[in-house]
């Protein structure tokens, strides 16, 4: 199936679909030996593709899914304690895949994993500022503590900060961040007095964990790859 170079490029983790178009136009791209330019197409099985004259080939697909985390499971591969980890729950993926991040034992939700090298590091870069939305339960006085989650917090050295955090329940907030600090909101509501019940990803930028069961998967969606990749 025919499709744009970009998206070819980016599913490959060569690059991100916007360096893909400074790419071509650079001239760094060929298809079937001639110099591709912006809105060519392409089919792997059938075009030969080239970036800086290395092929392009069908089998560099990438896999790209997002898991609902429950708590219990420890964002790795192997545990040398003995810890029940995510890839049980992705073992009937047909690719090996990696967590992308973290998302601490006793925390659940949203948690994406890949193949793709070049995402992984980019996504998990300090640099890469796309927002995480938590749902949070919580013990202790909810009205004290917001004033306390609103404004910067310093913990162990480091200023941590919440891009927006509402009230949405009685003992129920809704943390919204870009920072990604190891375990930041849980450190954010210990310094506010608050004792977290339940943490729960629900978002990652435009990637919505919807109503996947805990412990399912599925395979993203093209308009979800897009927008990480982008």
């Amino acid at each position: 199936m025919e499709e744009r170079l970009q998206k070819l490029l980016s599913a490959a983790g060569v690059c991100s679909r916007r360096q893909a178009e400074a790419y071509i136009q650079a001239g760094r791209v060929t298809v079937n030996g001639k110099a591709a330019r912006l809105g060519d197409k392409a089919d792997l099985v059938r075009d030969r593709v080239e970036v800086d004259g290395a092929p392009l080939s069908a089998g560099e697909r990438r896999t790209y899914i997002m898991l609902n985390k429950p708590r219990g499971y420890v964002t790795t591969l192997s545990d040398e304690k003995g810890r029940r980890t995510v890839s049980g729950l992705v073992a009937a993926c047909p690719a090996r895949v990696w967590p992308v991040g973290r998302l601490d034992m006793d925390s659940e939700g949203l948690l994406l994993l890949t193949d793709d090298g070049a995402l992984t590091q980019r996504l998990t870069h300090p640099s890469h500022e796309v927002e995480k939305e938590y749902h949070v339960w919580v013990r202790g006085d909810v009205d004290r503590a917001l004033p306390i989650l609103s404004a910067p917090v310093v913990d162990g050295g480091e200023t941590l900060t919440a891009d927006r955090v509402e009230r949405t329940g009685e003992n129920t907030i809704t943390v919204v961040i870009h920072q990604g600090k190891n375990r930041q909101v849980r450190r954010m509501c210990a310094a506010a007095g608050l004792k977290v019940e339940c943490l729960r990803r629900v978002r990652e930028g435009k990637v919505l964990l919807g109503g996947l069961r805990p412990g399912n998967w599925r395979s993203l969606t093209p308009e979800e790859i897009a927008f990480l990749q982008d």
